[in-house]
């Protein structure tokens, strides 16, 4: 079995993503790995009644940028403090894509994700990061289930 050397977790910034975190920094400890503490900005959509004019637009991107910084260093500190060598990355798109993609270009070893545990009609409309994260990387997935 290949040596892990390097993890990417991978965050929402939700409750289900915490428990997902101290599992990314137990396993980094552990194997004296490099964390990478992912976060995607979404695509935002609208629909043609609503109409965002460009200024009001990089604003709301502007703050949702620094904000997701924001919570990436404060949990690259808390790695920090546990030992683990950390490095913050925040990419624009669709969420999975961009993990597995990120994934790739970090060499990473292992993907490490939070899931809500959604069933039905939930899961349905939507759909699981977690679940297109795994079918679709080219590394072990650890995902961690966020609600008992």
């Amino acid at each position: 079995m290949k040596r892990i050397r390097r993890i990417l977790y991978a965050t929402d910034f939700s409750t289900a993503s915490r428990k997902a975190f101290d599992t990314a920094v137990h396993v980094a400890t552990s194997l004296k790995a490099r964390l990478t503490v992912a976060s995607v900005l979404a695509p935002v959509v609208t629909v043609p009644e609503q109409y965002i004019d460009a200024v009001t637009f990089d604003r709301l991107d502007r703050q949702a940028r620094d904000w997701s910084m924001a919570r990436l260093n404060k949990l690259a500190a808390r790695a920090r403090k546990a030992g683990v060598k950390t490095d913050v990355l925040l990419r624009d798109g669709f969420p999975a894509d961009q993990i597995v993609r990120a994934a790739r270009t970090h060499n990473a070893d292992l993907i490490v994700v939070g899931t809500h545990g959604r069933r039905g009609l939930p899961k349905f409309f939507l759909g699981s990061v977690a679940e297109r994260v795994v079918s679709t990387a080219f590394c072990p997935v650890i995902t961690v289930r966020g609600k008992k």
